[in-house]
């Protein structure tokens, strides 16, 4: 798994991206990327307490998924920001912000085509 790579392609995607990060299901960070000029808006503990939230919601999405479907992504819209959670398989989680310059739908594209690929199985 070269998540890594993936995470530099994605920051790639679109300049409006902030910050990618890939967690595991025990929302454990597995692989983050940030673009240069951005200023983080949680102290890494909030970050934590919201990756918590974000396996939590989307385990329970998951339980679900046999009667309207597996889920594609969440789209969380802040007054700062906004955030993408994607899952890679069923083991992982890649949440992206974006900031509010707009493009939002565009990106969530360009992460769907980007992650169609060898990265669903993950």
């Amino acid at each position: 798994m070269d998540f890594e790579h993936l995470l530099d392609r994605i920051m790639d995607l679109d300049e409006n991206i902030r910050h990618a990060r890939i967690c595991d299901m025990n929302a454990n960070v597995v692989c983050s990327a940030k673009r240069r000029d951005v200023t983080n808006l949680l102290t890494e503990e909030e970050t934590q307490e919201s990756l918590k939230y974000s396996v939590n919601s989307w385990k329970i999405r998951a339980k679900l998924a046999h009667k309207i479907g597996k889920g594609r992504y969440v789209l969380a819209v802040y007054d700062k920001l906004r955030r993408v959670t994607m899952p890679l398989g069923d083991a992982h989680l890649l949440l992206v912000s974006i900031d509010n310059k707009g493009g939002q739908m565009d990106i969530i594209e360009k992460l769907e085509n980007e992650l169609h690929g060898d990265y669903t199985h993950y």
